[in-house]
């Protein structure tokens, strides 16, 4: 007798269509990068980190209400970065993975630093860059880059890849982590506000201004 693929290739036609449903942002998105693991990438893990942690005092969560707006094409009105609050100074900026500078721009404020590496950007706001740092540079995990501006302002850094921005946290070595927990930050997800949670408690915004600052806590102490 006969077989006729017919049906298994229907079965396997109808499966394609469930998968990538036209209208998506993304034919394949993680539900939510909040208090999970960030899927590894072949490099762009954060060995070391990318700030002298001894000076700083508070953090901001990811998705807070803290500073502007800064969001990526899959979520609005949230501040997809974290901030860092020195209580003194002068602050040491390192290079938080092995890779390469792709751009420095200048700020109101110091430099933004664009370091590269496998398929992930570190962007790194208001330093105070060595003039030894050029584009085009490779640096080392836990190479010094330059300083934090100054008091005028946080130290703030991104993690982008592609069309999305991730925790920095989620994105770091255990070992790296570990020196927040010493400060008594208990886990990474303390550090970010889930998407559900900021979804359920939405930020209003102006253009890039916040209006209101959501009920949820934007900030986590370290002693």
């Amino acid at each position: 007798m006969t077989r006729h693929p017919w049906p298994f290739a229907a079965a396997v036609f109808a499966l394609s269509l469930f998968v990538y449903a036209p209208g998506c942002k993304s034919p394949v998105q993680p539900e939510d990068d909040g208090g999970g693991v960030t899927p590894p990438s072949s490099s762009g893990t954060a060995t070391a980190d990318y700030i002298e942690l001894g000076r700083i005092s508070k953090i901001s969560r990811f998705r807070s209400g803290v500073g502007h707006d800064y969001s990526d094409d899959y979520e609005s009105c949230r501040s997809m970065k974290h901030y860092f609050v020195p209580g003194s100074y002068p602050v040491k900026i390192f290079s938080p993975v092995n890779g390469k500078i792709i751009y420095l721009t200048a700020e109101w404020a110091g430099t933004q630093v664009g370091i590269e590496a496998g398929s992930r950007t570190f962007i790194i706001f208001h330093v105070n860059v060595f003039s030894s740092v050029k584009v085009g540079d490779s640096v080392a995990a836990g190479q010094q880059i330059g300083t934090h501006v100054g008091s005028q302002t946080y130290s703030d850094i991104a993690v982008r890849e592609g069309r999305r921005l991730l925790s920095y946290f989620n994105v770091m070595t255990d070992a790296v982590f570990q020196k927040y927990r010493e400060r008594g930050v208990g886990s990474k997800s303390d550090l970010i506000i889930s998407k559900a949670e900021r979804d359920a408690d939405p930020l209003t915004c102006s253009g890039d201004t916040f209006l209101n600052q959501g009920t949820l806590p934007n900030w986590v102490n370290l002693n």
